[in-house]
């Protein structure tokens, strides 16, 4: 999470959006960043309405103004599961080496996923109260370009990005059959999705 107190902006850090690489472009121009614990970097919504905005709020009075990247479901997912395939993971219980990326999406569908598919919610990540979206700047990883147009007219600078915490490359198909069982089973990740400025 990056907080920029002068600009009334804050940068939430939905996990792979490419938030390790804007903090890498962005942290020495952020009044604040949030990197550690995971918690804290990855705080949803929820978690920033709850305990951070009081504190901003006493702390001087502002309201600032939130910003997210949200990623199409299937790309999300196939990059979790790319993440998770990597050697430090070898005989955890979170490896997804052993298992296809269609056994993968179909265990993610579950309401109770095993731990290798228990990867979190974009939608839970960015809903408030009773469904209300919680950031004002909404946009989706696939136009990176108005993501960056943003920040840097937002910021008043050049922003130049580092790959940073990528997943191993993998090319990775899902069948139509485990595709059309997560826009079923997980509509509320695509409607999120397409929220987002495109």
């Amino acid at each position: 999470m990056l907080v920029f107190w002068k600009e009334n902006l804050v940068l939430l850090a939905v996990p792979k959006t490419g938030s390790t690489a804007l903090e890498g472009a962005l942290a020495p121009r952020a009044s604040m960043v949030l990197r550690d614990p995971p918690q804290l970097k990855h705080a949803p919504c929820y978690r920033y309405k709850r305990f951070l905005k009081p504190f901003f709020v006493q702390a001087g009075g502002q309201k600032p103004e939130l910003m997210a990247v949200v990623r199409n479901p299937v790309d999300w997912l196939g990059s979790w599961y790319r993440y998770r395939t990597r050697a430090d993971l070898m005989g955890h219980e979170n490896s997804t080496r052993n298992v296809s990326f269609d056994e993968f999406v179909l265990e993610y569908c579950k309401g109770q996923p095993a731990p290798f598919a228990n990867v979190g919610s974009q939608n839970k990540f960015l809903r408030i109260n009773d469904g209300e979206v919680g950031v004002q700047h909404l946009f989706q990883y696939e136009s990176w370009h108005k993501v960056i147009g943003f920040l840097e007219d937002r910021l008043e600078m050049t922003i130049i990005l580092k790959e940073k915490n990528v997943s191993p490359p993998m090319e990775l198909t899902i069948s139509p059959e485990v595709e059309a069982k997560l826009r079923d089973k997980r509509a509320a990740e695509f409607a999120i999705w397409e929220l987002g400025q495109s």
